[in-house]
């Protein structure tokens, strides 16, 4: 197949070229690896060098990208943006287009798709509903007409695709997608050697986390739990990676260790370095249906797991009940985590790579490809 992927530059606080990162990077370059031929158009939202690059996968293949920037001109950044999209269209012939990464690729996807007559793939990696941008006149509306006239659609979560399919009615197939992990990375490493290489205490129990620290994400039921473990076992120590906004500051403490927004390639070390992992969520229009991939990533590092009960992680840990605990309860938390400290469950889940994905994603595509017009 000939696959066109459009998408946003930059998503989940990483530069899909800068970063070389997540979802958008490793899917179209792991379908290059199976063979196909896939190009790309990032669009980024801020000031970027823009041009052409070349991802090439260690196994073979690579996305050759077009990086373009909008710019402080938003009417004309778009239109810049479609002109290139129809002329790489023209000049490149795919097969298909799979477009991501928020409710105007989706739109646009849906548009390109006519107007070049060729089939299209949306993919929705979070519900695009919580996202700001649906919250402008029109494009909730757009974005729903855009389900419906997709060829297919591709969702980061099963009740995420649950949700599309009772809401928005999309008359093609449409699948489930998780997110995948790095498989170089993301893997067992010594405890000890992980907290030496960070600067946390050796002998200490530490708990912790890596991501957005958040309120949005309930990161403050982290630090209560937190706080209340802490007053009853002094050699519990919080270790926590990641951007934070002004409205949720880090709590001081000599037993808290703010290691700021780690590079990918460090995230395992702190995973490894921990006691107990935990992913934080809300019961919110974003938390319902998103799949945190940081799950994944605790999981193949074999680190025991506490999770927010919201959304995919109930199905995720749905023979491990003893792993969940109450989103808005700090006091739930504090009480999985004391569970997994003396007690830690073997969690009898597999971790999917990048290359297991787009395998998946690859037969999917496929059928839409084949289907009759």
């Amino acid at each position: 197949m000939k696959i066109l992927v459009i998408t946003k530059r930059q998503y989940m606080a990483k530069d899909l070229l800068d970063d070389r990162f997540g979802r958008f990077r490793e899917l179209p370059l792991e379908l290059a690896a199976l063979g196909h031929q896939v190009a790309g158009i990032c669009l980024s939202y801020r000031r970027r060098k823009e041009g052409s690059y070349t991802d090439a996968a260690e196994r073979g293949g690579e996305v050759l990208w077009q990086s373009l920037n909008l710019g402080g001109l938003i009417l004309p950044g778009l239109v810049h943006h479609m002109r290139r999209c129809l002329a790489t269209i023209e000049a490149f012939r795919p097969d298909i287009i799979w477009a991501a990464s928020d409710s105007y690729h989706a739109i646009v996807g849906a548009w390109l798709g006519k107007r070049t007559r060729t089939k299209y793939v949306v993919d929705l990696y979070d519900n695009f509903e919580s996202f700001g941008m649906t919250r402008l006149p029109g494009v909730l509306r757009l974005l729903k007409r855009a389900v419906r006239s997709a060829d297919g659609v591709t969702c980061v979560s099963r009740p995420l695709l649950d949700y599309v399919i009772r809401a928005y009615r999309p008359p093609g197939p449409a699948c489930v997608l998780e997110n995948g992990i790095r498989q170089d990375l993301f893997n067992a490493r010594d405890r000890r050697a992980c907290r030496k290489d960070l600067g946390l205490p050796e002998n200490a129990r530490i708990i912790g986390t890596a991501g957005a620290l958040t309120r949005s994400r309930g990161i403050e039921s982290l630090f209560g739990a937190f706080a209340k473990l802490a007053a009853e076992n002094e050699s519990l120590h919080l270790a926590l990676a990641g951007a934070h906004d002004r409205r949720t500051p880090i709590p001081n403490g000599a037993r808290i260790h703010y290691l700021g927004a780690l590079p990918l390639e460090r995230v395992p070390i702190l995973i490894n370095a921990l006691d107990v992992a935990v992913v934080c969520n809300r019961d919110s229009l974003f938390g319902r249906y998103n799949f945190p991939q940081k799950a994944y990533e605790i999981i193949a590092c074999g680190t025991p797991i506490v999770a927010a009960a919201v959304g995919s992680m109930k199905e995720l840990f749905a023979a491990h009940p003893e792993c969940l605990f109450d989103a808005e309860y700090p006091e739930s938390l504090a009480l999985t985590v004391k569970r997994q400290l003396e007690k830690p469950t073997n969690v009898n889940v597999k971790a999917p790579g990048w290359s297991e994905q787009a395998a998946r994603l690859e037969q999917f595509l496929l059928k839409v490809v084949e289907a009759r017009p």
